[in-house]
């Protein structure tokens, strides 16, 4: 989306259940160059931890033409063509004057790919670091 990978962590993974309501919150972007990025960030480092690429594929907008634009408004409507996650979804940014302006909420919308029993699957997710296949190289002491 506009020359970048637009980036929310969702503590609590994502969902297929439109019953679920998902805090997503908006982190910083990433170059295009990260899509396929596997491995350890070192402790120290902005996102420590291990990073895996749960699921990939592409997105349609449903509302509006212009992705950017849709985001500023605060309400992206959009498909999934995902390996997991598919069908319609909604992220809609929370207003107020007690948020930071990067929480966001995750829906799944009602359709025929909605499933009311997914749940994330915890073998999804290497159980050792050193399963993963990269590594960024620990920050230089200044």
């Amino acid at each position: 989306m506009g020359g970048v990978l637009k980036s929310w962590a969702v503590p609590k993974g994502p969902s297929m259940n439109p019953a679920d309501k998902r805090l997503a919150v908006m982190v910083d972007d990433h170059t295009l160059e990260y899509g396929d990025f596997e491995g350890v960030i070192p402790q120290g480092r902005y996102g420590a931890g291990p990073v895996v690429i749960w699921d990939n594929g592409t997105y349609e907008l449903l509302e509006g033409s212009d992705p950017v634009a849709e985001l500023k408004k605060g309400s992206l409507k959009f498909t999934l063509q995902g390996k997991r996650l598919q069908g319609a979804f909604a992220l809609v940014k929370f207003k107020g004057p007690r948020t930071t302006g990067k929480e966001w909420l995750l829906m799944k919308k009602t359709d025929g790919l909605a499933n009311p029993r997914f749940t994330l699957e915890s073998a999804l997710t290497p159980a050792k670091p050193e399963q993963l296949k990269e590594t960024i190289p620990p920050c230089e002491a200044s």
